[in-house]
């Protein structure tokens, strides 16, 4: 695919303009997120030393709620803190992958390994790394929405 870039003053600073063939129309979900995630950091709270250090958002599996800071657990193990409140992050992630799974959780849709339908109208839901999840009842139709 060839990319050609131009400049247009009457933009706003964080937006993009993609043009494609008609062809091309089923590929957008997946070039809209590819640019979303692919220059996104995360300025985190390593938890041993308490310095910030910054990751990649594509490597974030979990965002889970502790109170006034968000924990977040990455591909690798490691877990962070964010000094953010979950239903902030949850704003500023709208249109990426993630997706709030029940009050205390966000997930990554990309690590997704397999869901199913559990008791009392819930869904299980595995990621690659082995966590398991359950969606509630509240946000079964956000998770089957993103998922589409």
């Amino acid at each position: 695919m060839k990319v050609i870039f131009e400049e247009n003053q009457e933009m706003q600073p964080n937006e993009a303009k993609v043009i494609t063939h008609p062809a091309d129309r089923p590929k957008w979900a997946r070039i809209r997120e590819a640019i979303g995630q692919s220059e996104t950091e995360l300025v985190v709270i390593q938890a041993k030393n308490n310095r910030q250090v910054k990751i990649r958002l594509s490597s974030v599996i979990a965002i889970e709620s502790e109170d006034r800071m968000c924990g977040v657990r990455v591909i690798t193990g490691e877990r962070y803190l964010l000094n953010q409140r979950l239903k902030y992050v949850e704003k500023e992630f709208r249109d990426t992958s993630f997706v709030r799974i029940n009050n205390q959780t966000m997930i990554n849709t990309t690590y997704i390994s397999n869901f199913s339908a559990v008791e009392h109208a819930r869904i299980q839901v595995n990621l690659t790394d082995g966590s398991s999840y359950s969606v509630s009842r509240f946000y079964i139709q956000n998770f089957r929405r993103k998922l589409s």
